[in-house]
C-alpha cells in the first residue's frame, strides 16, 4: 500500500503540480522553486506515511529527509543537464531524466525499508 501511495504522490508532485517557478533555473543551488517542489514531495510522503499508520514523528522525519534528498537529486540533474546543454531532443537529456527518476524510486524503497524496520 505504501509503495502505491508513494508512486501516486510522485506522479502528482513531479508531473501535475509543478509550477513554472519550480521548473525554472534548475541548475541554481539555492533556488526557491526547487525547495518548494522538494517540500511538496516531503509533505506528500508525510501524508502517505500517516495514511498507512506511521506515527507522526516518524512521518515528519521521513518527510524532512525526503525534502533534502529530493532537492539534491533534482539539483544534480538540473546542473548536469544545464552544463551539458541538454534539451528534450537529445538522448542524453532522457538518460539524465531516467537516472533522476530511478534515484527518486530508490528513495521510496529506502522509505519503505525504514517503515518496515520501524513498524515490525
Amino acid at each position: 500500500m505504501l509503495l502505491t501511495l508513494l508512486q501516486v504522490k510522485h506522479l502528482f508532485a513531479d508531473f501535475f503540480l509543478q509550477t513554472p517557478r519550480m521548473l525554472a533555473d534548475r541548475a541554481v543551488y539555492l533556488h526557491f522553486g526547487r525547495a518548494e517542489h522538494a517540500f511538496l514531495h516531503g509533505v506528500l510522503s508525510f501524508v502517505a506515511l500517516v495514511l498507512v499508520g506511521a506515527p507522526l514523528v516518524f512521518s515528519v522525519v521521513i518527510g524532512l529527509v525526503e525534502w533534502v534528498v529530493h532537492f539534491h537529486i533534482d539539483w544534480i540533474k538540473g546542473r548536469y543537464s544545464e552544463q551539458a546543454l541538454h534539451t528534450p531532443a537529445d538522448a542524453s537529456y532522457w538518460r539524465a531524466f531516467g537516472a533522476d527518476q530511478l534515484a527518486h524510486q530508490l528513495t521510496y524503497i529506502v522509505i519503505i525499508w525504514c517503515w518496515g524496520l520501524y513498524a515490525f
